[in-house]
This record gives structure tokens, C-alpha cells and sequence, in this order.
């Protein structure tokens, strides 16, 4: 049998071998994804420890620049590690990024204020971000390969969502432990010492990770492109990275708009109390969580480009009334049910994503260049979108301007890609 037919031909997947294989990816996702976004639910806390000032928003915005700075480091991770994952295999790279991530997470923990140790408190507080950044780039690419590798082909759709399951479950577990320690201690008792404790929770799930990423084996997919893979230049799939690229931009753009930065928004312009923006979040992810892989499921049968297409469109037209509407009314009981709409829609792109970016990509080219696009995009227009918001405000003077300057105009990039590409559910992997 020649290599391309063992490539084109169906791969058994043992329902056991496959179940395994996707906890075993999922767990070490969500650590990672715990880890990488816990910062910005504790980004006015961060600013004051280690960038104060009389100005509280020059403060927030040097916070979330330092955010931001994890971002521009994940191409490197992208391109490194996930060219690790395409030659040594998804297992070897994932073990790499599960303790980089950690590392970096128990040292923000640990890492003195300014107040102890003057500019270098956020100077270590970057390079611990970048750390990060680079374990992230390489942890989203090479974990959705191997998910969706393990996948049959026929619900890679379903099984693939968990990879969002997984991340959105690491912003949620974030979300509802910093809202859990808001509630529970005195301001000054998070400002003195209660911020750290969410960094340092990230050593607890290191150890089950690292255990099913052990435990687990390569996937079918990779051993049977091994040859193609060492014949392969790596450069042969820069234009499909452009593709994973310009299908990210929105994705990353609503994530970290209608998430990450959601609760500044609504602690500033909303009304809503630190714990109250904190749970009003946390909800939003759960309805997310649970909607995700109904999404996926549904992309199976329906195809992924109805679903995707639907949540930018969606998200796109309705962000700027919605951000309106808490903005002028606000309350608790207005914002919660928004972020549970925001947390549905953005599943829709949640749910077909993993599977269809997946399915842009050969084998032999997938963990690299999945993780290159998609890394760069997440720099670029994701990591700098708190950033952005809170500049765009400043700037306009418009607490909605970042719904009509930034998140439309991503979900429009995003559409024309989605447009041009071919549907690939049901399609047998390359």
C-alpha cells in the first residue's frame, strides 16, 4: 500500500483508545488555559501591585499590556513547538508545553511587587508572561491536532469541541476561583496576598496532567505520515497558515472581547460590583461550556461553514446594541442573561472551529502551521484586545467602541475567509 493510501484510508479508533486520548488533551488544555487567563480576571489587582500610579487607567492599560506581551510570544511557541509536534509527534510537545505553562504560572504566583523589589516586580512579571506565551502558542495547535486526530470522521465535530471545552473550562475555573476569592476575602486581604492564590493553583492539576499525557498514545493520523512528515519542507504550508490566520481573527477577537475584558467592562460602565462582574462572567462561560459541543455535534451533520458563519454574523450585528443596552441600564440581572446569549453565539464558533481549522491542514503539515496561523492571529488581534477596548474608550470617549471599531470588522475579515473555504465535515483527514 503506498503512503498516500494509508493516508486517504480510514483509521480505526477504539472508542476507549479515542475517550483517553481526548482527556488526556482536554486536562492538560484546561491547566493550561486556567493558567494563561487567570491574569486578566485579577488585572486591576495586578496593576496596582506592580504598576501603580496616580492614573487607576494608565495602571490598567500597563496591566494588560503586560498581558498582552504573553500574546506576541505564542508564534514563537507556535512555530517551535508545533514543529516539535509534527516531527517528534503530539505527545512530545504536549508534555513540553504542560511544564512551561506551569513554571510560568507558579512564578507569578510567587514573583515580589513593586513595592519589594521596585521595576524588577514587573519585569519578571513579563518574562513570566512570555513563558507563557510561548507554552500557549504550542499548547492550542498541537492539542487540537491531537484531538481531532483521535477523532473518528465522522464526529470530529463532537469530539473536537472539547478542545474549546477544555479551553473555555480553564477560563472558567479561573473566572468562577477569582470571583469565589472576591466574594469570600476583604479587598485589602486580595490586594495583600489573595491574587497569588490562583496562580499557585495551577501547580495542582500539573501532576494529573503530566500522568494521562503520559498515559496516552500517538495518535493513528501522525504515525501513518511519519515518512511524509521528514520528507515535508516546513514551509510548504505557509499558505494554508494564512488561511487558519485570517479564520482565527474574529475567533480570537470575540474571545477576548465577550470574555477576558468582559469584566472590566462591566465593573467601569455596567454598574456591576468586582464579585458581581466576576460571576456575571462565570455564567456566561458555563452556558458556553455546555453549548459547545452541542455546536460541534451539529457541525457533523449540518456541515461547519453554517455554524461559523452564523456566529460572526450574529455576534458582528448584535455586539454594539447589546454593549449599549448594559451600558445605559446595566444591573446584574440585565448583564448575566447577555453574557449567556454572547456565551451561545460565540459557541457556534466554538463548537465547528477546532474540526474545521483542523481540517484545512494535511497531516504531515498540522501541528506547525495550525499553530503558526492560529498563534499569530491570537497575538496580534486576541491578546492586545483588552488593551485595545480600553484605549478605543479612552480615545472616543465611548464605552461601545470597541463593538463597532474592532469586534465587527473582525467578524467580517473572518467571514470572507469562511466563505472561501470548502466544507470538509465528513471528509477523511489528509
Amino acid at each position: 500500500m503506498t503512503e498516500a493510501s494509508i493516508l486517504s484510508a480510514p483509521l480505526a479508533h477504539s472508542a476507549d483508545k479515542s475517550h483517553k486520548a481526548i482527556w488526556a488533551a482536554s486536562i492538560g488544555n484546561l491547566l493550561e488555559w486556567y493558567d494563561f487567563g487567570v491574569y486578566a480576571y485579577l488585572a486591576s489587582l495586578i496593576a496596582t501591585k506592580f504598576f501603580p500610579g496616580n492614573d487607576p487607567t494608565a495602571s490598567l492599560l500597563a496591566a494588560f499590556a503586560a498581558y498582552g506581551v504573553g500574546f506576541l510570544a505564542r508564534p514563537l511557541g507556535g512555530i517551535v513547538i508545533g514543529r516539535r509536534g509534527d516531527v517528534k509527534g503530539r505527545k512530545a510537545a504536549l508534555v513540553l508545553t504542560i511544564f512551561l505553562m506551569a513554571f510560568g504560572t507558579i512564578g507569578l504566583g510567587l514573583v515580589p511587587s513593586y513595592e519589594s523589589i521596585g521595576i524588577w516586580a514587573p519585569t519578571l512579571l513579563v518574562l513570566l508572561r512570555i513563558l507563557q506565551g510561548v507554552a500557549a502558542g504550542g499548547e492550542w495547535g498541537t492539542s487540537t491536532a491531537f484531538m481531532i486526530e483521535w477523532s473518528p470522521p465522522h464526529r470530529r465535530g463532537f469530539f473536537g469541541s472539547f478542545q474549546q471545552v477544555s479551553t473555555a473550562g480553564g477560563s472558567l475555573l479561573g473566572s468562577a476561583i477569582a470571583a469565589i476569592l472576591t466574594s469570600s476575602l476583604s479587598a485589602q486581604a486580595m490586594l495583600d496576598w489573595g491574587w497569588r492564590v490562583p496562580f499557585l493553583l495551577g501547580a495542582v492539576l500539573l501532576v494529573v496532567g503530566i500522568y494521562l499525557r503520559q498515559n496516552v498514545e500517538e495518535t493513528p493520523s501522525y504515525e501513518a505520515s511519519k515518512k511524509a512528515v521528514a520528507e515535508q519542507p516546513a514551509v510548504a504550508g505557509a499558505p494554508l497558515g494564512l488561511l487558519a490566520f485570517g479564520f482565527t481573527i474574529f475567533w480570537t477577537v470575540a474571545y477576548y472581547t465577550l470574555l477576558a475584558w468582559m469584566p472590566s467592562f462591566t465593573q467601569r460602565f455596567a454598574g456591576l460590583s468586582p464579585s458581581q462582574s466576576l460571576w456575571s462572567n462565570t455564567i456566561g462561560l458555563v452556558a458556553m461550556i455546555i453549548a459547545v459541543p452541542l455546536w460541534g455535534a451539529l457541525s457533523d451533520k449540518v456541515g461547519r461553514r453554517p455554524l461559523l458563519m452564523a456566529s460572526a454574523i450574529s455576534i458582528g450585528l448584535l455586539a454594539w446594541p447589546l454593549f449599549t443596552l448594559m451600558s445605559k441600564a446595566g444591573g446584574l440581572m440585565l448583564v448575566a442573561p447577555i453574557q449567556i446569549f454572547f456565551g451561545i453565539l460565540l459557541a457556534l464558533y466554538s463548537g465547528a472551529g477546532p474540526a474545521a481549522i483542523s481540517e484545512i491542514f494535511p497531516t504531515r503539515l498540522r501541528s506547525t502551521w495550525m499553530s503558526t496561523g492560529y498563534s499569530l492571529a491570537v497575538a496580534i488581534f486576541g491578546g492586545f484586545a483588552p488593551f485595545i477596548a480600553t484605549w478605543l474608550i479612552q480615545v472616543t470617549g465611548s464605552p461601545v467602541a470597541p463593538t463597532y471599531l474592532y469586534l465587527l470588522p473582525s467578524a467580517v475579515i473572518s467571514l470572507v475567509v469562511i466563505w472561501k473555504l470548502s466544507e470538509t465535515s465528513g471528509r477523511q483527514l489528509g
